[in-house]
């Protein structure tokens, strides 16, 4: 095995610096969404009455009927296969967290031993992959398997190429045969569906025009890259994404020197050539740069309509994996691969922006203006505070367990920072006097301070803080590297749509009992401000004080997965969820047991790993350097050497015996344990006893081992210290 470590550090070493592939003279923007089936690409292949009706429906948000899909589906097939294409597939996004996709071929025999290349409306619309082999929460049988992938028109069709082969993927959702959502982007979608009616009702308070709003979303994608010889030497980062064992390296990111360093020449090639890749499937990457800890990186687009944004986030992180091989790297997007350094996380930057181009959370220039800018802004506010709980459980991962609250990531406790210039203006606003009577708008804001224009910059930022205002959106920090966006934005959509519709319905009230309309709204607005101030923090988030005086604030602080995830099945949350439309009980509850089961299994395999290490490499390893002490023990007796000579080699003995013997006996103790937990029906009781149960034993079974590694020569381990060398740029 030792052999395996050099081999390893001899081939991580001696990689080709692949120079980056650039044209020369091509501009990036020559080439973005060179493999998307645009709009505009449409335009070229359709009749000019068939397109003039597609961006009328388009406009209208209506549905596309199937006579203008079959015209649709004639112009997609013939714009893939002009572009070499051989298959097509839907591309959707089940309960795994993953993406997913079956290829099926435009070639179709026809008869006397003809070909033809076909691809019909049916097959664009609708396709039936099996329900019953994905995660569904007991809501499809083995014996009842049919599901139903139905295409998304508001997401663009794209060709990606991988193996030299090249596919048409058509972004879909994923429904059971009886309807209910298997997937990420159904929820999403009904969510911004919920969140545009319900703001622009709201909106229409002060501007008629708005007729439409959508969600806008900018992701940060943080990973580490690791030497592909380095990942193959490390079965616990292949089966599990992080390293179960090993020793900090000396020097780690304590001189805060790896942060918008210089990047490494061979990982900017692979920067370069995802960037190119990305652009070409029309993901706007716009920053990459060197992250916190060593190996750590980061990656951003600009800003899309959510849906949009989401899907490719997905495809980025598969099309990171892909690249990644080429540059003989792995990519980690685990939240937490190493101990001791920095983990990774998502940050999703949030905002509402209307169809006469407003963004609803960008303070304006007038009162008026300002006064809609506060609705916005304190309504989201309402809604975190309202239901605090269920963005928490919508972030909940094993993986994202890890970071939560590690002194590096936002903590487990959700709060919102808004910087010190707008606290004191929702401070003025909840404090101001403003007289009954209002005959005119510089009247009702008598007092009350006139919100400066937020540059990006005015605002301050809280790297602690899960959910901070950063200028013109809401970043929501705490969204674990290797998490599905969907899943947090659903949540967030839908709570802040619920407010809106709430907040609509006090204003609405006011008004119908003779109050002025703006009067109305700041009424509530303020009223909404005093509830929910507690969820308002600008200070550390990390600190044992904050954890003290969210305690008293009634703030939850729920730091493990299975307990976090109650809250989908509360009746408060149930009962949003179908009041929008979003998800039935019946979904809520599948939803529940499948994060649940994702989360045991995780820690099932790690606990496996584990003990099969432990038992086939590392106690050996250790018995064996213990047996050449013996032997120099004995060496050194029988040529008559005092025994205080090899005292310390004596020690040693003893030392090592004694971890070794913990190492083994905790590892018996974690097996128990976990066949204790396996034979638990109830899911969640199932979860919980893994997370109480299994996991302190990782913690146990380390220290030992780590005591052992301070011990043994660092070459008698057939796992060693691979860590250190990761930080070699």
């Amino acid at each position: 095995m030792s052999n395996l470590r050099f081999s390893a550090v001899e081939a991580a070493i001696s990689r080709d610096k692949r120079p980056a592939v650039i044209t020369a003279g091509e501009k990036a923007s020559s080439y973005f969404g060179k493999n998307v089936f645009t709009v505009k690409k449409m335009k070229d292949y359709l009749p000019k009455n068939v397109f003039a009706k597609l961006t009328s429906v388009i406009e209208a948000g209506e549905a596309i009927d199937f006579d203008l899909a079959e015209h649709i589906s004639q112009a997609m097939k013939s714009w893939a296969i002009s572009n070499g294409v051989s298959h097509y597939t839907h591309w959707f996004q089940p309960l795994t967290g993953a993406t997913a996709e079956k290829h099926d071929a435009f070639f179709e025999p026809g008869g006397d031993g003809v070909a033809i290349e076909k691809f019909t409306a049916d097959a664009l619309v609708q396709q039936e992959p099996d329900a019953s082999s994905f995660p569904n929460g007991g809501i499809r049988n083995t014996f009842e398997a049919r599901g139903y992938t139905g295409w998304d028109p508001s997401s663009p069709a794209f060709i990606y190429e991988t193996g030299g082969s090249k596919t048409l993927c058509i972004p879909t959702v994923f429904l059971s045969y009886t309807g209910e959502a298997l997937d990420y982007k159904a929820p999403l979608l009904k969510t911004l569906n919920a969140l545009d009616k319900a703001a622009v009702d709201v909106a229409q308070y002060f501007d008629k025009g708005v007729e439409k709003v959508f969600a806008s979303l900018g992701i940060e994608q943080e990973y580490f890259l690791v030497d592909l010889a380095l990942f193959n030497g490390r079965p616990d980062l292949q089966l599990t994404g992080r390293t179960l064992f090993g020793h900090m390296s000396a020097k780690g990111q304590q001189l805060e020197d790896h942060y918008f360093g210089a990047i490494p020449e061979r990982v900017l090639a692979f920067m370069v050539d995802l960037e190119q890749e990305a652009l070409k499937l029309g993901i706007p990457l716009k920053t990459r740069h060197n992250e916190v800890a060593p190996s750590q990186f980061e990656c951003a687009p600009m800003f899309e309509e959510i849906n949009l944004a989401i899907d490719h986030n997905q495809l980025l992180m598969n099309l990171m994996e892909q690249v990644a091989l080429r540059h003989d790297f792995k990519v980690l997007l685990h939240e937490k691969p190493y101990a001791d350094i920095n983990g990774s996380g998502k940050h999703n930057n949030w905002s509402l922006i209307t169809n006469t181009g407003i963004n609803l959370l960008s303070p304006g220039k007038t009162p008026k203006n300002n006064l809609m800018f506060l609705t916005f802004f304190v309504n989201v506010i309402r809604a975190v505070y309202e239901h605090s709980d269920l963005l928490r459980a919508s972030i909940a991962t094993a993986s994202n367990d890890h970071r939560l609250g590690a002194n590096e990531a936002p903590p487990a406790i959700i709060s919102i920072f808004l910087g010190s210039q707008l606290n004191a203006v929702l401070d003025e606003v909840e404090t101001a006097r403003v007289a009954k009577k209002v005959k005119a708008d510089s009247q009702l804001w008598h007092g009350i301070p006139k919100i400066p224009t937020l540059q990006l910059d005015n605002t301050d930022r809280n790297r602690t803080s899960p959910f901070a205002f950063t200028g013109n959106k809401f970043e929501f920090r705490a969204v674990g590297s290797s998490s599905n966006s969907a899943s947090p934005m659903t949540v967030l959509n839908a709570i802040v749509a619920e407010q809106l519709v709430k907040f609509k319905v006090e204003v609405d009230k006011q008004i119908k009992k003779g109050t002025k309309k703006d009067l109305a709204i700041l009424n509530v607005v303020r009223k909404y401000i005093k509830e929910s101030k507690a969820i308002r923090f600008e200070g550390n988030g990390y600190s044992k004080e904050w954890e003290e005086e969210a305690a008293k604030r009634g703030l939850s602080n729920i730091k493990t997965t299975p307990k976090a995830l109650d809250v989908y099945v509360s009746e408060k949350t149930e009962k949003m969820f179908e009041s929008l439309g979003i998800m039935t009980k019946r979904e809520g509850e599948a939803r529940h047991e499948i994060l649940l089961e994702n989360y045991f299994k995780k820690i099932q395999i790690e606990a496996r790993v584990i003990g099969e290490i432990v038992n086939s490499s590392l106690v050996p390893a250790a018995i064996t350097y213990q047996n050449e002490l013996i032997e120099n023990v004995k060496g050194l007796k029988e040529l008559g050497v005092k025994a205080s000579a090899f005292k310390s080699q004596s020690e040693l003995l003893e030392r090592i015996g004694e971890h070794i013997n913990v190492i083994i006996e905790e590892a018996e103790a974690m097996r128990q344990e976990r066949k204790k937990a396996n034979v638990l029906e109830d899911v969640r009781e199932k979860a919980i006893a893994y997370d109480e149960n299994v996991k302190p034993y990782f913690d146990k079974i380390r220290y030992h081992l780590n005591k052992l590694e301070q011990i043994v020569d660092d070459r008698k381990w057939p796992l060693p210290k691979l860590r250190e060398l990761l930080f070699v740029r």
